[in-house]
């Protein structure tokens, strides 16, 4: 049975989630949240080879992340968000687990401090219990007394 929210193609959110596991296209697609830009534009910052980061344009317009525009010479990213918001969909149902699992541990631990909170013993002062020697300690040997001083004469 099909989840109803659920994205229709699951290969689409492996390749989402494939393209969101590196930090550089996650950059890429924040600075395309804001606007469109060149290839040119995009690359810069992020002090790669331009053939290298080609590839990672290549991963995220391959997942259905990112469209891409030719004017003349100059080729244009745009940010494409329905593959993100089928996966955040995809990602909301384990967030209500995750929710009701952690109020359900909050709820528990409320339980136990309360019945904690309810069965501590009046505190009285605390009488010092006779020392033990240890085994690792040497018991310290009487002092002797020494010759007896000088006396004054009278």
């Amino acid at each position: 049975m099909v989840h109803p929210e659920a994205p229709s193609d699951p290969a689409t959110l492996d390749a989402v989630f494939a393209a969101l596991s590196d930090r550089t296209r996650r950059a890429v697609l924040e600075t395309l949240g804001e606007r469109s830009l060149s290839v040119t534009e995009l690359a810069e910052p992020h002090g790669m080879s331009l053939t290298g980061f080609m590839k990672h344009l290549r991963v995220l317009e391959d997942a259905g992340l990112i469209s891409r525009t030719k004017e003349g010479r100059v080729v244009r990213c745009e940010l494409s968000a329905r593959p993100m918001q089928e996966a955040a969909v995809w990602l909301s149902r384990y967030e209500k687990f995750w929710t009701g699992r952690l109020d359900a541990l909050a709820r528990f631990l409320y339980h136990q401090e309360e019945t904690e909170w309810r069965t501590l013993p009046t505190e009285e002062p605390k009488k010092s219990a006779p020392r033990s020697p240890s085994a690792g300690t040497i018991a310290s040997r009487p002092t002797k007394s020494g010759a007896r001083g000088p006396t004054r004469k009278r």
